[in-house]
């Protein structure tokens, strides 16, 4: 059972670790040295994702693999922490498959549909791990990556130890890609964090949005692994305090 958080308690917090993979970007040192050079993404590699069993590993595609290799590589052995899933869209290709086969009157796969629902990444993880900690599966728009840090530092707050965090998006399929407002590719990255004092990191809403070069969880990324010291994202700021 959850501790009540203390008067005064901080809602600052530290990146203990983190991990990432892209196409072509499968270390920290490549992501770091992308990030500070943003360039076209050409590779159209997939994660091997050999921590999963086999037959649930053949049932999950490209997105779903990034965001399960990410969680792997950054949680490791270690289990019992809470686990938020955050994405914009989740595997929207697959739904729109969905969509498209009830328009066509064709009979939907079980699998498909299980798997298109917010969830399922999450699930699946919990599920390969045998892990019943608490998971939660979010989607906030361009304010997804601060709404799941949101959520964690109420996680911790409320006694967590640590929480970790998965962000993972691709671009919008061609039916909706208009709405797209910048450049995008299959992307996944993760992050265990712990609540911190004096130092650390903080996240607060601000009047005003400023648009940022990268897509919203990207420049989060960039902001989190570098010794930037402050970003503002859409309607969120966030502070490095020494």
């Amino acid at each position: 059972m959850h501790r009540r958080p203390a008067v005064g308690m901080s809602n600052r917090f530290s990146v203990d670790k983190w991990a990432a993979w892209g196409p072509g970007l499968a270390d920290q040192t490549a992501w770091q040295r992308w990030l500070t050079h943003p360039t076209p993404i050409t590779a159209n590699d997939k994660p091997l994702l050999d921590e999963m069993p086999a037959m649930m590993r053949r049932r999950v595609e490209q997105l779903g693999r990034a965001a399960l290799q990410a969680a792997y590589w950054c949680q490791g052995a270690q289990g019992g922490e809470p686990v938020i899933f955050a994405s914009r869209y989740g595997d929207i290709r697959r739904s729109v498959d969905l969509l498209q086969s009830l328009a066509r009157q064709e009979s939907l796969s079980p699998t498909s549909f299980s798997l298109s629902v917010h969830n399922a990444i999450g699930a699946l993880y919990s599920i390969a791990r045998g892990d019943t900690s608490n998971y939660i599966a979010l989607a906030a728009g361009d304010a997804t990556a601060p709404m799941a840090f949101m959520e964690a530092m109420g996680l911790l707050a409320d006694g967590a130890q640590s929480v970790l965090l998965v962000v993972y998006d691709e671009p919008l399929p061609s039916v909706y890609s208009h709405y797209a407002t910048h450049e995008e590719f299959p992307r996944a990255w993760a992050c265990r964090i712990s609540q911190a004092d004096a130092q650390g990191i903080s996240l607060r809403r601000a009047d005003t949005a400023t648009p940022t070069e990268l897509p919203p969880d990207l420049a989060v990324l960039r902001f989190l692994t570098s010794e930037q010291a402050a970003l503002q994202q859409g309607h969120w700021v966030w502070s490095r305090h020494a």
